[in-house]
């Protein structure tokens, strides 16, 4: 119910963002040899391929429905809720606060982008299997604790501790192959053993090796895949590791920030001047260190350091692979961004469920009544504010309506605004977003490439040659901008380099529909009939539904009867 309530306003949404690249105008989804495709490989500009199947089933399942996506999202979600429920009851929290500890993650406004974004199922779905994961350790460790205290003639290796710890090193492996951002569990199973013990024996190490393994091979995998793929040459203009150590210890603070106070979302955060840095912005390290020092002293309070040196130390590690230190694409947009803090949060809201968990536990009649009432309130509080922001992500129109009003000068969302608006046919302010995202990041090939489109749509095809140039010299990977290239060289009568264009593109991509079909076009327009039926063909086979391929196949049979 509480799901419902907060995330029903985008349920029935649109695509936003990279939606129609993930999933519509994905032509793996369709491609029934689709599977193999994904796990070699071969498609995307991540490796993800779990993630990449639950959208291939999905699709053939539903289709381009997006409620299907949402409401796949919205499942996972709640289903974490009740796996962190279940964690935090062996975590010890306490029947009620475990209780809560899975309510708050359900309507913590924080989740809201991963859950609402349909693209984020990378999110939705590793997570999961993340808590599975650790769920699968606690019992795992549990059974062997048990089995070291048995006598030294009655010890074995015990088949239930053997069949605890396959099933969390297989339940990490799927969540790594959905989104390597899980990438911290092996520092935390063993941060876990320190909790428990207070130390990390040796088997322990031994035990998280398995771990280790799959976080490097499958991190190496993420990390060429974005240098190769994701990035691909195009420039990320990152500033040196000082100022990207400095950035890191703001997106920690940031981040803290927003878990214990959700206020000011944003879909995309002002980016913050760190070239160079200035003393102050290292002042959030200057904290971790001296709150690492207040605790070490303290050691030898256990009721204490348990509960907020793992806390703390979940929430901490889990932002390691998207602090900044490590590039990535997304960095070009922002330092910060609330999707990367869908895992950490469970450890501040495991810190607060454990506090209201030992207020419940100690108090009395009306102590009992109290953490309840303060409980009760702060859902509806936190429920009432997700619940706004899920409305924000319910079409691209309002969500960068909405990012524009507070980050106006947001490259990105001018330029996801200019999309929203061109798509509704109202050129005129298309382009005028379509510029100011160009002059805000005038290296980003998709900012002048959109601006070629409306200049194109407008009769201006000089003009959006020269922005398609531009776009395929800052990203020369760029097939949709070769295709469109050839598209104004076409509208000017010159298909002999038009299909040139057309070729390039299909190099780049050779399974893109419309290069094959405008192809097909500018060889009959040069008279070579035969390879423009061929290319029509080719165009259907890809896409079935493609009525203008359709037609035009037609006509040139037409034009070659007797």
């Amino acid at each position: 119910m509480a799901a419902w309530f907060v995330y029903s306003p985008a349920a029935r949404g649109g695509w936003i963002w990279d939606d129609p690249v993930e999933v519509p105008q994905n032509a793996v989804l369709r491609d029934p040899s689709g599977l193999a495709k994904i796990w070699s490989g071969a498609v995307g500009v991540d490796y993800f391929p779990l993630k990449t199947t639950v959208q291939w089933v999905a699709w053939h399942l539903w289709g381009d429905d997006t409620a299907g996506y949402h409401g796949l999202n919205i499942g996972l979600h709640l289903l974490s809720a009740f796996l962190l429920w279940r964690l935090l009851a062996k975590l010890g929290l306490g029947a009620f606060g475990a209780w809560l500890g899975g309510l708050l993650f359900v309507v913590h406004p924080l989740a809201v982008e991963s859950v609402a974004w349909i693209s984020e199922l990378k999110n939705t779905l590793s997570l999961p299997f993340l808590l599975m994961a650790m769920i699968a350790w606690i019992d795992y460790d549990r059974e062997v604790a048990q089995a070291s205290r048995l006598p030294s003639s009655k010890m074995q290796a015990g088949t239930p501790a053997l069949l605890w710890y396959l099933l969390s090193v297989l339940c990490f492996f799927a969540a790594m192959l959905s989104k390597t951002s899980v990438v911290m569990l092996p520092a935390v199973i063993l941060a876990y053993c320190w909790w428990k013990r207070g130390r990390i024996a040796r088997r322990d190490y031994i035990a998280s090796l398995p771990f280790f393994a799959v976080a490097i091979a499958l991190g190496l995998v993420t990390v060429w895949y974005q240098h190769h793929r994701a990035i691909a040459g195009a420039p990320l203009n990152l500033p040196g590791i000082v100022s990207r150590f400095a950035a890191a210890g703001l997106a920690m603070a940031f981040y803290l920030g927003k878990c214990v106070f959700p206020v000011g979302l944003e879909p995309i955060y002002p980016r913050w001047d760190v070239s160079p840095p200035s003393p102050i912005q290292f002042l959030p390290w200057v904290v971790i260190v001296a709150m690492i020092v207040w605790l070490a002293t303290r050691a030898t309070k256990p009721a204490l350091l348990p509960i907020v040196v793992f806390g703390l130390g979940f929430f901490a590690l889990n932002l390691v692979p998207v602090m900044g230190l490590v590039p990535m694409a997304y960095l070009r947009i922002t330092w910060v961004s609330d999707h990367f803090a869908y895992i950490s949060l469970l450890g501040v809201i495991g810190l607060a469920a454990a506090g209201f968990g030992a207020w419940h536990s100690s108090s009395g009649t009306s102590g009992k009544i109290a953490a309840v009432a303060c409980a009760a309130l702060l859902i509806a509080v936190l429920a009432v504010k997700a619940r706004a922001y899920d409305a924000v992500f319910r079409d691209e129109k309002t969500l960068w309506t909405y990012a524009l009003e507070h980050n106006p000068d947001s490259g990105t969302a001018q330029g996801n605004l200019g999309k929203a608006l061109f798509l509704e046919g109202n050129l005129p302010e298309a382009e005028v977003h379509f510029r100011r995202a160009a002059a805000l990041n005038p290296d980003d090939a998709e900012s002048h490439f959109n601006l070629g489109l409306v200049l194109a749509n407008t009769g201006r095809q000089n003009g959006a040659i020269y922005e398609y140039q531009t776009a395929l010299r800052l990203k020369p990977s760029f097939a949709e901008a070769q295709d469109c290239l050839g598209n104004a060289l076409l509208n000017l009568g010159r298909p002999a380099e038009a299909s040139d264009c057309y070729q390039a593109a299909l190099r780049l991509d050779p399974d893109y529909p419309e290069a094959h079909a405008n192809l097909g076009v500018a060889l009959a327009e040069l008279g070579r009939t035969e390879e423009a039926e061929q290319q029509m063909e080719k165009a259907l086979q890809l896409r079935p539904d493609y009525p203008v391929a359709e037609q035009n196949l037609r006509r040139l049979r037409a034009q070659r009867a007797p």
